[in-house]
């Protein structure tokens, strides 16, 4: 039996994007559907048992008509070829008021086949073309579904946090006492794990979050255990698997160096003793790349445009069609002799850039209260005098010869 495991789609990210001229929609709605097109390629090309989509489908938990009238064409594309399609509701999924319906509920209510939609926890047993494969959810939960106010009432964030993981944790030992030991078993969940490496989602976030210990979730009655919500993939056990599938498009500059993709998970039925031997891939998607070009000029470089240009033609190819930050760090006194436009015109072949300068300013001379700029040259003259120490019969002496020059350099 083989399962693809993706997550954390978060379709309505648009930054860094434009309005595209063919379709007039973002353009980075479309980087996000292109890497969703290479998951659901890879579904139907070597025609895998099931899709698990482990949350977060949208960034916004009122997603526009076209952001969900393009995720349901890649759904309807699975389903129609006969490949279930498992939907776990996250945290970006749920609506900020109870009685509203969550953002893949719609497939729920039109009994679209094929589609599983989770937003309780329950064990949904899927037939798939290899047999019955059995998921037990955990789709993201709030505070308010799992304790009452009365639970809460006068307890810290710790002592509420404490009791979730001990609800979560419970709800997570239940699934597996009602599991049948026959069938393949996955633990679906979109959950924090306390030892995972966090990304991007924890500038995304939604309300406080909750996280539980590797502990209490690596239950080994489960064959594989599919994780979503935390943005970076990973792999915090090996028995059994316990994975996150990570995002699927890079959202900002602090993922420009992760690796984005999904995972298959094949699950083997050992036929004399019927034990689940598990293996699984991560394969990467091409997605839309980031990349940051820094440029430290020296105060005695003469020509502080042609140092950029040097370090952007030294990133080859990897600047075409990349989102870029050029970072340029430079004295302030040859900041006038960068040409804006030839480092702009380095840069057409981008996707879209930004240019920041960090200007290096030389500290003034204070001399009591006042910087030198502050002082009459006299002024300024006294002032140095006296820090010096200066005898006063000497500092009277300079003072004198110092107003002199001082006339006679303005009188020229």
């Amino acid at each position: 039996m083989k399962i693809l495991h993706f997550s954390d789609l978060h379709l309505g990210v648009e930054s860094y994007g434009r309005i595209d001229p063919a379709s007039g929609i973002s353009s980075r709605l479309l980087d996000f559907l292109a890497v969703l097109d290479q998951v659901v390629d890879y579904a139907l090309e070597n025609r895998v048992d099931l899709v698990l989509f482990c949350g977060d489908a949208y960034k916004s938990r009122e997603p526009s008509q076209t952001q969900q009238r393009e995720f349901a064409r890649r759904i309807n594309r699975l389903s129609r070829s006969g490949i279930p399609v498992f939907l776990l509701v996250g945290n970006h999924d749920l609506p900020n008021a109870s009685g509203k319906a969550t953002t893949t509920e719609i497939f729920d209510t039109l009994a679209i086949h094929n589609v599983y939609v989770s937003d309780h926890p329950d064990i949904y047993r899927i037939p798939t073309k290899s047999g019955l494969i059995q998921i037990a959810s955990l789709p993201w939960l709030r505070r308010s579904a799992l304790l009452g106010k009365e639970e809460t009432k006068n307890l810290s964030f710790e002592q509420i946090n404490r009791k979730l993981e001990q609800v979560l944790t419970g709800i997570i030992a239940a699934h597996a006492d009602k599991l049948d030991p026959g069938l393949p078993s996955i633990l679906a969940a979109h959950v924090g794990v306390a030892s995972a490496t966090v990304g991007s989602e924890r500038l995304m976030a939604i309300g406080q979050e909750h996280f539980l210990l590797l502990s209490n979730i690596a239950n080994p009655a489960f064959d594989y255990i599919a994780l979503g919500h935390i943005h970076k993939h990973q792999v915090l056990s090996d028995n059994p698997p316990l994975v996150y599938a990570g995002s699927l498009e890079r959202v900002d500059f602090g993922e420009e160096a992760d690796e984005k993709g999904f995972y298959t998970v094949a699950i083997e039925t050992e036929g004399q003793t019927g034990k689940h031997k598990v293996a699984y891939q991560f394969h990467p998607v091409s997605g839309r790349r980031f990349l940051t070009i820094t440029s430290d000029i020296e105060p005695e470089d003469t020509d502080p445009t042609t140092t950029v240009l040097k370090a952007i033609a030294e990133q080859g190819e990897k600047v075409g069609g990349a989102i870029v930050r050029l970072q340029i760090s430079l004295p302030a006194e040859i900041e006038g002799q960068l040409r804006d436009n030839d480092i702009r015109d380095a840069l057409k072949e981008t996707y879209y850039f930004t240019i920041a300068r960090d200007i290096k300013r030389e500290a003034r001379l204070r001399l009591g209260q006042f910087t030198a700029e502050e002082m009459t040259p006299l002024e300024a003259l006294k002032s140095y005098l006296e820090t010096r120490k200066v005898a006063p019969a000497q500092a009277k002496l300079l003072l004198e010869y110092g107003e002199k020059l001082i006339e006679r350099a303005g009188a020229k």
